[in-house]
């Protein structure tokens, strides 16, 4: 493979990372400020070594494998490589940095994207994990971290430095405990290096860098975006929600931590969420576990409306649908090109707890600077953030307002509510598909701020629990409004779930059987599956375990009906013989032509049959059996709940990913 220097720069790297290393705790920084001290003088005085590793055009699209320094760690260099595209001889472009996410690699998807819309784009491979480029695996000079281990997952370290972990150990590089172990802070520093290395391109505006990431890149977005000023817009997705203390009581639902203070001051968003001056569009579904809700709510409440938007996609984890996608689009259309496009201004909510009947109601007030397609308000009363089932209030529009009653059960729990406006997409930004394999969205939403009130509130406000269990949990009539779907439009391997089960009003009587009407219009078949106390809902510390059933159908153009008995379901693990006892404990119900069960004492993987029609559900009901007292979420989700589930929550995220990529 034929290498060149694509430039060599006066730039530099921090002068602590230079070849030493603090061995006495008396040399360690402990505040953001002297972890990041004289950081702009030291990037310019030393090179940055960028190379060209390949090179090729495509569609007018010139692309680029780059590799540059990032500095000298405990004596030895460490290098990323990266992904760059712009269009071919374009000039004065705005430019967009990618950070992606845990167990990801640089994505040559996204630069080319945005090098098609006019940008030039730097995606950095710093988990060191392999490249792809055009189907093909990139088997030449790589990420390399010298005698540091900042690849995700680990490829030499045992330990987690992205973790919380800021003892030593042959791979950190200081001695003693330090900030500058942390692995967050050392990719923190490559993505700095990477905007040098955009500012210094020929054909790069450098007063028009932005950056977006997702998951562990979301954090890292919204961490750059506190600490470099030469950021002009941030997208961070599925990250950057911040830490809670558990002296923060008045955070509603929120997962509480004990971070050490070092860990605070230096490594946590909450160091850099209050820093942060540039435009920034917080992009997260409302399950995600990665960038909790909740922890969101709180920790971004301080950063003024005039520079922050919202983009929550209700009842996904850790994805987005098409018109939540396309804000990170239209935001750099705003901020990065000075476009005729202006993003509507975050729409105002009010939670109005004393109304005379006792029924909360809420209220939302949309920017109609631009055409407004609907209102959605979502309420839940669930302190579990990851496996909360968010209603439907059904808004109704009055004046200039949108209103909705939300109606509570128990005043036992907290009440938590937020809005989604969606616009129509302005007909220039509906040619190019958000990525390959996407369509186009001809709507955007935009998102309130989610306000919530917790127990005591509600019982001073002398709220009521008006609320009443109910037989029919989905009739149809709206399609999937309330389910997320994966891998949709793919004939075998689309899956539909709801979490609309967990919630009291629609959980299973004692006994009661599951009834549903679906169509196929040939034979095939449904996995059901009942996933129970995921993260730990209704059990803390117990495992969560899915409860699966095959059912056979047949085909037909008429509506046919299915039906489930707790007796049928077995659990995905071999180990566990004991029947589902109730429907107390679901937190999710899924079906799809594909899936695991467990058959004569082993797993069996069953393979999706080609659906023939669109996939429809209706009289989702119960039948039968008696309301026993409804078991309640036993407490928000906690560090070790969570941690216990991130691990596994990336492997299905990465799987995920891999079958949408599948052809249809």
């Amino acid at each position: 493979m034929h290498t060149h220097h694509l430039l060599r720069s006066s730039l530099a790297v921090l002068a602590l990372l230079l070849p030493f290393t603090a061995t006495h705790a008396a040399d360690v920084p402990r505040t953001f400020e002297e972890l990041w001290a004289g950081y702009a003088q030291l990037d310019r005085e030393t090179p940055l070594e960028a190379e060209v590793l390949k090179e090729w055009e495509k569609d007018g699209i010139v692309c680029r494998i780059v590799r540059c320094q990032v500095g000298v760690f405990k004596g030895a260099p460490s290098r990323v490589a990266g992904l760059y595209a712009f269009p071919k001889g374009a000039t004065k472009l705005p430019a967009i940095l990618h950070l992606h996410g845990g167990g990801q690699s640089a994505n040559l998807d996204s630069v080319v994207t945005y090098a098609k819309r006019g940008y030039a784009s730097l995606s950095l491979n710093w988990g060191g994990n392999k490249m792809g480029i055009g189907g093909e695996t990139w088997s030449g000079p790589q990420t390399d971290w010298g005698k540091l281990d900042a690849t995700h997952p680990p490829q030499r370290n045992k330990a987690n430095h992205f973790a919380g972990a800021l003892t030593p150990d042959e791979f950190t590089l200081d001695a003693v405990e330090s900030p500058r172990n942390s692995n967050w802070f050392i990719v923190l520093t490559a993505a700095r290096r990477a905007i040098t290395f955009l500012e210094t391109q020929p054909e790069v505006d450098a007063s028009r860098i932005g950056v977006h990431g997702h998951s562990m890149g979301g954090k890292l977005t919204t961490n750059l975006a506190g600490i470099d000023p030469r950021i002009k817009a941030a997208v961070p997705s599925c990250g950057g929600a911040g830490q809670v203390l558990e002296s923060d009581t008045a955070a509603v639902g929120a997962m509480r931590t004990s971070p050490s203070p070092m860990e605070l001051a230096c490594v946590s968003d909450n160091a850099y969420i209050p820093r942060i001056s540039c435009p920034v569009l917080w992009l997260s579904p409302t399950n995600d576990f990665n960038a909790n809700i909740d922890n969101m709510a709180w920790n971004w409440r301080n950063v003024p409306d005039e520079r922050l938007r919202f983009s929550i996609a209700p009842h996904l984890n850790h994805r987005h649908t098409s018109e939540h996608t396309l804000t990170d689009y239209l935001w750099f259309e705003e901020h990065l090109k000075g476009a005729a496009f202006k993003m509507p201004a975050t729409p105002k909510i009010a939670l109005n707890l004393t109304s005379p009947d006792g029924i909360p109601r809420v209220s939302v007030t949309p920017d109609n600077s631009q055409r407004v397609q609907r209102v959605d308000i979502y309420y839940s009363h669930d302190p579990h953030a990851l496996t909360r089932f968010w209603r439907d209030a059904r808004a109704v529009k009055s004046d200039a307002q949108w209103q909705a009653e939300c109606p509570v059960m128990s005043l036992d729990q907290p009440l938590f509510v937020f809005a989604n406006v969606a616009y129509e997409t302005p007909p220039n930004y509906r040619a190019i598909p958000l990525m390959p394999g996407d369509g186009n969205s001809e709507t955007f939403a935009i998102s309130s701020r989610v306000l919530a009130a917790g127990p005591a509130q509600l019982q001073a406000a002398k709220v009521k629990p008006t609320d009443k269990p109910e037989r029919l949990v989905d009739d149809g009539a709206r399609g999937w409004h309330d389910w997320y779907r994966l891998s949709w439009g793919h004939a075998s391997l689309w899956t539909a779930a709801t979490r609309k089960l967990k919630d009291a009003k629609w959980r299973g009587p004692d006994g009661a059987t599951l009834h549903f009407e679906t169509q196929c219009e040939t034979d095939n078949q449904l996995v059901l599956t009942f996933n129970c106390n995921a993260w730990g809902a209704f059990a803390p510390g117990k495992p969560a375990v899915d409860y699966t059933v095959l059912k056979p159908l047949k085909g037909s153009p008429d509506w046919q009906e299915v039906n489930v008995h707790l007796s049928e379901l077995v659990a995905n693990d071999p180990k566990i013989t004991t029947p589902l006892a109730n429907w107390q404990t679901v937190t999710e119900f899924s079906h799809s032509p594909k899936g695991e069960i467990v058959k004569d004492g082993q797993k069996v993987s069953i393979s999706g049959k080609p659906w023939k029609g669109q996939p429809a559900i209706r009289n989702l009901r119960w039948e039968g059996g008696a309301y026993s007292q409804q078991k309640a979420t036993d407490a928000p989700l906690n560090a070790e709940e969570l941690q216990k589930g991130f691990n596994n929550a990336i492997k299905k995220s990465l799987e995920q990913e891999k079958a949408d990529q599948r052809p249809k």
